[in-house]
This record gives C-alpha cells, sequence and structure tokens, in this order.
C-alpha cells in the first residue's frame, strides 16, 4: 500500500475556496481503481502539543493500493483540471510518498 501525505499551502484566505473545490473533484478521486482513502485534514484545536500547519494550510490524507494507482490518479484527467482550477490560489504544495517499512 502506497500512503501519500500532500501538504497544500494556499494563498492568503484562499484555503476555503480551494477546499470547495476539492470536495467536488472528490467522488471522482473515490472512484477511481486502486483508490482506499482520499480526504482533506486541517489543525486540530486544543492539542497543545501539535505543530500547527497554519491556518492557509491542509493536508490531503490518501492511500492507494500501489504505486500504478497512484501513477493514474496523477494523470486522471479530473486532476488535472483540479489542478488547473486551483493553480492560482496555491502557493506551496509538498508530496510525501511513503510505504511501510520492510
Amino acid at each position: 500500500m502506497i500512503h501519500v501525505l500532500a501538504f497544500i499551502t494556499c494563498q492568503p484566505g484562499k484555503r476555503d475556496e480551494v477546499l470547495a473545490a476539492f470536495r467536488e473533484n472528490m467522488p471522482a478521486v473515490h472512484a477511481e481503481d486502486g483508490c482506499i482513502e482520499y480526504q482533506p485534514v486541517v489543525d486540530a484545536p486544543g492539542v497543545p502539543f501539535a505543530a500547527p500547519a497554519g491556518p492557509d494550510t491542509f493536508v490531503v490524507i490518501e492511500k492507494w493500493r500501489d504505486a500504478a494507482a497512484l501513477g493514474a490518479h496523477a494523470a486522471a484527467p479530473h486532476m488535472k483540471a483540479y489542478g488547473a482550477r486551483t493553480k492560482p490560489l496555491v502557493a506551496e504544495r509538498r508530496i510525501h510518498v511513503m510505504a511501510s517499512p520492510a
């Protein structure tokens, strides 16, 4: 299984707009072959020891059956459309692709 943590930092004040576009795209992603989990998360309030991502950042938690499924996801037309739609609203993307240690 492939795990992805995508840290998306939006332009100041644009996180809600990007999250709205993200949520609109979620059904298409969930329908992809090999998608196990795909959801956005934001800082949990009231956890004093946590390192906050910040008010303009959200993290996408993804699980994919394998690297081929993740590759197909990245190339999917709905992801290209989502990327084009949100590109001017996003300041930075950091994508961490992880696997369980052997």
